[in-house]
């Protein structure tokens, strides 16, 4: 398992069996340092797993000999009440989860056509139409938003956000989704094209941690 910057998710009722195969794998286990939003294990062939700390800061500060993985792993079981937003230039979804699972949802899809070979003045009406058809996508998702989320954010342990980065700053310049984006988590989840199978795959991929390999 030698490194190279290389990061993984690994669910939370498979993390404690993770990382007891990266011990075997490299040699031992010579220290785990634990920070409020990372918990970084150093092999004893020099490879460095540093996980990211979901939904932090994590409860326990300091470095031990060995392995301990048990604080992160008790921290990542913890069933979460979670508020999603998926958004691309074509569509969106929203929901709420529970422990991985969507118990609420809501997902839209809008035409937004592709660029252009044209030029002139045919190209300009394109990218107007384009622009305007972005818009529309956007509005809809911010109302959804509005809809669905904000009125349960005292409700959630915390919110994911994924998809378009354009998009998603497009969405935080609406005050109405404030709140919203003051809870949410830095990680931002790659994902396709919203639709419900891929908010399924978002809420597991939510209460993951995600964990950087590196070294020889």
């Amino acid at each position: 398992m030698a490194g190279g910057g290389r990061a993984v998710e690994v669910a939370p009722d498979r993390l404690e069996g993770w990382y007891a195969r990266f011990a075997v794998r490299n040699e031992g286990v010579r220290e785990t340092r634990f920070e409020p939003d990372a918990v970084t294990v150093t092999a004893e062939n020099g490879v460095v797993a540093v996980a990211t700390v979901p939904f932090g800061p994590l409860g326990t500060e300091g470095t031990v000999a060995g392995l301990a993985a048990g604080p992160l792993v008790d921290h990542a079981l913890i069933s979460r009440r979670i508020a999603l937003l998926l958004v691309r230039r074509g569509g969106h979804s929203v929901g709420i989860a529970r422990g991985g699972v969507v118990v609420q949802s809501r997902t839209d899809r809008h035409l937004v056509q592709g660029r252009s070979a044209a030029g002139g003045w045919s190209q300009q009406r394109f990218a107007r139409r384009r622009e305007g058809q972005a818009r529309t996508a956007l509005r809809s998702a911010a109302e959804d938003a509005v809809e669905i989320l904000v009125p349960q954010l005292s409700e959630v342990d915390a919110v994911v956000l994924g998809g378009d980065r354009r998009a998603l700053e497009s969405l935080r310049e609406d005050r109405r989704l404030v709140p919203l984006f003051e809870r949410a988590e830095p990680r931002i989840l790659d994902i396709a094209e919203p639709r419900r199978t891929v908010l399924d795959d978002a809420a597991e991929r939510a209460v993951a941690v995600e964990i950087t390999l590196s070294g020889p």
